[in-house]
């Protein structure tokens, strides 16, 4: 296991010797992962393949084209990000010259999320880069190949001091969050969020936190159905569904749930065929164990109206709609994460609202431990 204190003290070292701070450097650093990008882009292409089954374009479109833009976009706007402000002055100011300096943290902790992990690694790096911070990278462990790819070509292209990348699972993530970082950035789930903000707290350390949730559906006679069904299910399928704004489930009349899933019975058949498993665009589960907890959460949970083909080996479970769902079910409980689509009757959008308030209002109490 590497001595984290020596790597957080090289990367602190860099930062208080100005190799990260200069609009010069932000701006090299900053085209430096650009390059790597473009010149790695097949091998990234693979690695994501090989940790999720991504095809080409969820590859190239929701990771590697995301990121791209998004460092275009901070080398065209990190010399006015820098810039002092000069900002309106109360009146027990008025005699005072106010100024805000825009000076960055010092040593970044970014964890990054396995289900998009090219993106959700290096997209925070961008942010920290163009603020003049040095960066300790940590990868999720969960997909592999990628991780292993960050950590070969980041200290090709970056320095090697400022921007450290760390592979490793529980305990070496457990160990890297004993160390003092100046701000730490994680995506992932709520259980190991908490973890991190326990961590953060020894020392008052600023904390962002991407986590998931339950994004819920209302839909109602009004719609476009044939736009709401080539929206909900595109948004559901992209990463086999594993993405945190997915839609998680859908509230609706009985009615419109007849007509919602005949509709996206035929869809599904025209994106991916008859046997979506063969389709070259439908990613899969990335762990055995994320696989165990769909299934578990599908077969436990309403009665499957469309799909519910799964192949364990494969890590593959069809894109899926469930029906008679209750609210007590357990896919309802916790964020699905997955090509599970459940749908829950209601009357009309006031007992929709109230539906989606009280779900927020027992998760907020089983959290709190009332």
């Amino acid at each position: 296991m590497a001595n984290y204190a020596d790597v957080v003290e090289k990367a602190r070292t860099a930062f208080n010797s100005n190799q990260t701070k200069s609009l010069h450097l932000r701006k090299h650093h900053l085209r430096q992962l650009l390059k790597l990008l473009n010149e790695n882009s097949s091998d990234l292409q693979l690695a994501l393949a090989s940790d999720l089954r991504k095809s080409k374009q969820e590859a190239v479109l929701f990771e590697i084209e995301y990121l791209k833009n998004d460092i275009v976009n901070a080398l065209g706007s990190v010399e006015s990000w820098m810039k002092t402000e000069r900002p309106d002055k109360p009146l027990i100011n008025i005699m005072d010259d106010v100024l805000i300096h825009k000076d960055p943290y010092g040593v970044v902790l970014v964890m990054g999320a396995w289900n998009y992990p090219l993106q959700l690694t290096l997209l925070p790096v961008v942010g920290a880069i163009a603020a003049g911070n040095s960066v300790v990278i940590k990868p999720s462990e969960i997909a592999p190949a990628t991780a292993k790819l960050i950590a070969e070509l980041v200290p090709k292209y970056l320095n090697r001091d400022a921007f450290p990348v760390i592979l490793g699972g529980v305990e070496e993530t457990t160990q890297l969050l004993k160390q003092r970082f100046d701000y730490i950035f994680y995506t992932g789930s709520t259980s190991v969020g908490k973890i991190v903000r326990a961590a953060a707290n020894e020392y008052l350390t600023p904390v962002t936190l991407e986590l998931g949730g339950k994004s819920p559906l209302y839909i109602d006679g009004t719609v476009n159905m044939d736009i709401a069904v080539k929206r909900i299910i595109w948004g559901k399928c992209i990463n086999a569904g594993q993405t945190c704004i997915a839609p998680d489930y859908i509230l609706c009349t009985r009615q419109i749930q007849n007509t919602f899933v005949e509709k996206a019975k035929q869809l599904i058949k025209t994106w991916y065929t008859d046997d979506p498993k063969n389709s070259p665009d439908f990613c899969r589960i990335v762990s055995e164990k994320h696989f165990v907890r769909l299934l578990d959460l599908m077969t436990n949970s309403g009665s499957i109206a469309v799909g519910g083909r799964h192949d364990k080996k494969d890590l593959y479970i069809e894109p899926t709609i469930l029906t008679d769902v209750k609210p007590t079910d357990p896919i309802m409980k916790e964020e699905i994460f997955g090509p599970i689509l459940p749908i829950v009757i209601v009357d009309n959008a006031y007992d929709a609202i109230n539906f989606i308030n009280g779900s927020i209002k027992l998760k907020s109490k089983h959290k709190s431990g009332i």
